[in-house]
């Protein structure tokens, strides 16, 4: 037995160094890997005979079809008197029948089928979507287009969509971030209909004649594209399409409101609401860029180095140096129809608020005097060129970004070179782009909080305008 122990001792001592020579190499630090080398999934492009474009992915792992229409219409397009309508519409196309069945049957019989149909209006689209197993895709793409092209738009179900937008007004300004979340996009897009807001008086004000004379304007053939994914025969699909999506004669020709670009005025403005809570919520910034720039790449770096990682630099100096927030960030929305914005936020305790607004903007004034590290540049490289793969993660994801490429009009072949450009940018053309879109003098700064807690007076940041919180609420 000795024997054996000893024996064993011995050939511990001579594995140990060779496990530790293997746990040396094994580094994470130092372990080299070959560059990724992944092709965009491709979606073949059909017109149909009514000229709409399709974006066709076949996929037959599961038997399931996708399908979602993309409609140019929004609500930039609403009325500011009638702020609420697009979403409204959006809502009620699908809760309130369409082609003359009713809700109830429309809702037991998709439940049945095992189907889905939802529809939605945002900002500058609306869409409507479709998911079917596919022997029970036929019915349902009847389904879909009649709330897509024949909604009913039942008086009973605008009055519950009424009222439901109306409770969600009542309780707008229970949580601080919501506030917040309303408040710096409705500065920043003062005088333009991004900044709009539903109010009391203008969701009570929209009539069911409204919603279909929007409808009317807006959801046609030959505005809205197709994408189409899912276990399908090609030749079968598009018949289907073909016969459901007849082309319209007589159709007056299709034009749409003339929407103007925000106008880019640099002010900067301080902006407080009054909320009795212990944690104060902080958020400014001001308009930024659209797609259509030629900076965006160094854009996507710059976001990323200043307040889009858990290592950037917002985050390693507001929440890990410093310890007043947990969380604290910024980004650019690049925008693809209208100039997009540029928002920094953070939440922290009362009596640090003006320690971290001054410190947030520090940190950003510095993103335009010095160029960034080799090391911050390199590793925004590689998260960008590296996850860029994750936002093809399946057909449905692939075919649908396909059809938004050409919905807001993206060049030919912008996929293709997007993570050439991105490794193209350098040091200089993200401390430019930080002096062009980065302007901390100018930002509207929102403050929702105690006052009597902080630990400086606001007016210290600028001259205070006092938001009014309380709610004009209409008797029933």
């Amino acid at each position: 037995m000795r024997r054996f122990v000893l024996s064993t001792c011995f050939l511990i001592t001579l594995i140990a160094p060779v496990y530790a020579a293997d746990q040396r190499l094994a580094n994470p630090r130092t372990m080299k890997f070959p560059d990724l080398n992944y092709q965009i999934p491709n979606a073949e492009r059909v017109v149909l005979e009514c000229g709409m474009p399709v974006y066709l992915l076949r996929d037959t792992e599961l038997p399931i079809i996708n399908m979602t229409a993309m409609v140019r219409t929004g609500s930039v397009y609403e009325p500011a008197e009638k702020s609420g309508l697009s979403n409204m519409v959006g809502t009620v196309m699908r809760s309130g029948g369409a082609g003359g069945v009713a809700t109830e049957t429309m809702d037991d019989e998709l439940e049945f089928m095992a189907s889905s149909v939802e529809s939605g209006v945002g900002s500058d689209m609306g869409t409507i979507s479709l998911t079917a197993l596919k022997k029970n895709f036929n019915r349902t793409l009847q389904i879909f287009s009649d709330v897509l092209l024949r909604p009913d738009f039942n008086e009973k179900r605008i009055e519950i969509a009424r009222r439901q937008t109306i409770e969600a007004l009542r309780r707008q300004n229970d949580d601080p971030k919501e506030i917040a979340g309303r408040e710096i996009n409705r500065v920043i897009y003062a005088g333009h209909p991004l900044g709009d807001i539903t109010t009391f008086k203008s969701i009570s004000s929209i009539t069911r004649q409204d919603l279909v004379e929007f409808h009317r304007q807006f959801y046609r053939l030959d505005n809205m594209i197709l994408a189409v994914s899912g276990d399908f025969d090609r030749t079968a699909l598009l018949k289907e399409l073909n016969l459901i999506f007849k082309p319209v004669m007589n159709h007056t020709a299709l034009t749409l409101p003339t929407v103007p670009q925000p106008k880019q005025l640099f002010q900067g403005e301080v902006i407080y609401g009054k909320k009795e809570i212990n944690q104060t919520v902080i958020r400014m910034g001001h308009l930024g860029l659209s797609k259509d720039s030629p900076d965006i790449y160094a854009v996507r770096l710059l976001g990323y180095i200043l307040g889009g990682s858990f290592t950037s630099r917002l985050t390693m100096e507001i929440r890990t140096n410093q310890g007043l927030a947990y969380s604290v960030g910024s980004h650019f929305d690049i925008g693809r129809r209208f100039t997009g914005s540029f928002i920094a936020e953070t939440e922290t305790k009362a009596e640090s608020t003006t320690k971290a607004i001054s410190l947030m903007k520090k940190i950003i004034t510095d993103m335009t005097i010095e160029p960034v590290s080799d090391g911050e540049l390199n590793a925004a490289r590689e998260y960008i060129i590296n996850s860029f793969m994750f936002g093809f993660t399946s057909p449905a994801s692939i075919v649908t970004q396909r059809a938004r490429l050409e919905y807001y009009g993206y060049p030919d072949g912008y996929l293709e070179r997007y993570r050439d450009n991105i490794a193209k940018v350098t040091k200089t053309d993200i401390l430019n782009a930080a002096r062009k879109y980065l302007h901390p003098d100018a930002f509207k700064l929102i403050v929702i909080g105690d006052a009597a807690k902080f630990n400086q007076p606001l007016a210290t940041l600028g001259k205070v305008r006092e938001l009014d919180l309380k709610l004009n609420i209409p008797k029933p």
